[in-house]
């Protein structure tokens, strides 16, 4: 039996975060677990299987903090096989409420995290003839957002153009890079920062007429990251319930 295949999530304390890494951990990767909070990262990995799960503290938006955890990882456990760029900050606020500073950290977190990793370990991906990359971008990238503000709309829409120059760049490789868009999943934007009223008013604009499942969305990360998903790239998966069709 070969050595298992290493799959990277970041944002992964969050409630999709986890959900596609303990996904991916079914699936017999090893996975890098990468947030900010090295302790958190520490506890939760800790509650895991021993050699399933490796925390790392990390800044994505921060070019010097991505080099040192990509240094980190690859003397702990060689290179990414999978990469899965699924950390984001939301903002709400619409152009003119925008400040420059909210649109640059939004920006910067959304859209740069996903190229610097991405950049990190594409070489790697080169030289294997394999690899995934699995961007986590919005249905509001498509929409201009139907609640979520600019910066935010804008940071997912830019997310879907990296998504596929990487695809052209890296199809001869062996490499797949695809993008999931989601809308509405079940984590605390939903089941925390909305009232129940406001939750029944989207429901009934949701033609599913229910919110989506973390699980669903891990689910759909799993199946881009098989060997037999090898011929589809540059794809952008819907997973919106129905709220728009393309």
């Amino acid at each position: 039996m070969g050595e298992k295949k290493v799959a990277l999530v970041t944002g992964a304390l969050g409630v999709l975060g986890k959900a596609i890494a303990l996904g991916l951990i079914d699936d017999d990767y090893r996975v890098v677990f990468v947030d900010l909070d090295q302790k958190k990262l520490d506890d939760y990995c800790a509650t895991l299987s021993k050699g399933v799960a490796l925390p790392v503290a990390c800044d994505i938006s921060d070019p010097s903090s991505v080099d040192a955890a990509v240094t980190k990882i690859k003397a702990a456990w060689g290179s990414v096989d999978v990469l899965v760029n699924n950390a984001g900050i939301l903002s709400n606020n619409k152009a003119v409420g925008t400040t420059p500073e909210e649109w640059k950290k939004v920006l910067a977190v959304n859209l740069d995290g996903a190229f610097y990793l991405s950049r990190a370990f594409m070489e790697d991906m080169k030289k294997k003839k394999w690899g995934r990359i699995i961007n986590i971008t919005s249905l509001a990238a498509k929409t201009g957002g139907i609640t979520a503000g600019t910066a935010y709309s804008v940071s997912k829409g830019a997310l879907i153009s990296l998504t596929f120059s990487l695809a052209a760049e890296l199809a001869a490789y062996g490499v797949t890079v695809n993008g999931i868009a989601p809308a509405y999943v079940k984590t605390p934007m939903i089941t925390v920062q909305l009232t129940e009223a406001q939750r029944q008013v989207l429901l009934e604009k949701i033609p599913v007429k229910r919110f989506c499942e973390a699980e669903e969305v891990a689910h759909t990360v799993r199946f881009l990251a098989n060997p037999l998903a090898g011929f589809i790239t540059g794809e952008i998966i819907d997973q919106n319930g129905g709220l728009q069709f393309d």
